[in-house]
């Protein structure tokens, strides 16, 4: 398996744009999303479209209820459109089966929780391994190979043999994403991965997020920190189920 940081930094998308000229990576379109209710139903997503290219740094932001967390489960094709198109790493989520989904999901997309999600009795090596055992990639020794790879990236090395609760809030998110990075997807996203953090620690997580995108690595992160926020490439402002605006910083 090939190193993260052997991929070449994209060059800047240019002020007003999502990225290269290329197919993006994300791509949808007029995305709709219902959810029967008690009292009717309820329309999380009004046809939203959105677009991001490879290597590109993106935030969504805006208030709880809004249809962040319901626009991630799309990108990630954990929950499926009412109606629109999602095509996400050249396929297209909606029309695909349950097992091709969940194969799919395994090779291209990271996610990174906000409360974690480590197992407590494994080690932080072994958390790093189970999607690479899952997915059957590599020999026991390349999955070593390749934790050791990542708990260097994510400057976690001499916390190889801990248990997750050996170790602090901080750390064990950067332990989530080295361990959604296992298996080398081209998209991470992250729901909160901040929002247990203190400021300082939040900004080493970000500032690691950067690292990934400069290597070539798409990543969408929904985040109520606006200051944080400001350092994407993208920002991405979404309202009542809609997106109202998307402002690239050069």
């Amino acid at each position: 398996m090939q190193s993260d940081m052997a991929a070449p930094a994209p060059a800047p998308a240019p002020a007003g744009s999502n990225g290269s000229s290329g197919e993006p990576i994300i791509d949808l379109q007029h995305v709709v999303k219902d959810y029967p209710t008690g009292v009717g139903t309820f329309r999380a997503l009004r046809g939203v479209t959105l677009q991001v290219d490879r290597g590109e740094l993106v935030a969504i932001v805006g208030r709880s209820g809004c249809g962040k967390s319901t626009l991630l489960n799309m990108i990630t094709g954990i929950d499926r459109p009412t109606d629109g198109t999602i095509t996400v790493s050249n396929l297209d989520l909606r029309r695909a089966s349950e097992n091709d989904l969940a194969r799919w999901r395994g090779r291209n997309v990271g996610v990174v929780f906000q409360f974690f999600q480590l197992i407590p009795t494994l080690t932080v090596a072994e958390n790093i391994m189970l999607p690479m055992d899952f997915a059957g990639l590599g020999s026991a020794a390349e999955r070593r190979m390749r934790a050791a790879e990542l708990l260097d990236l994510v400057e976690m090395s001499d916390q190889w043999s801990k248990l997750p609760l050996a170790t602090s809030g901080g750390q064990q998110q950067r332990v989530a994403i080295a361990r959604a990075l296992a298996n080398d997807p081209p998209i991470l996203v992250a729901d909160e991965p901040t929002g247990n953090l203190d400021s300082a620690t939040a900004g080493a997580v970000f500032d690691l997020f950067h690292r990934l995108a400069d290597s070539g690595r798409t990543v969408v992160i929904v985040t109520h920190d606006h200051e944080l926020a400001a350092q994407a490439r993208r920002i991405v402002h979404m309202v009542d189920g809609l997106i109202v605006d998307g402002v690239a910083h050069g």
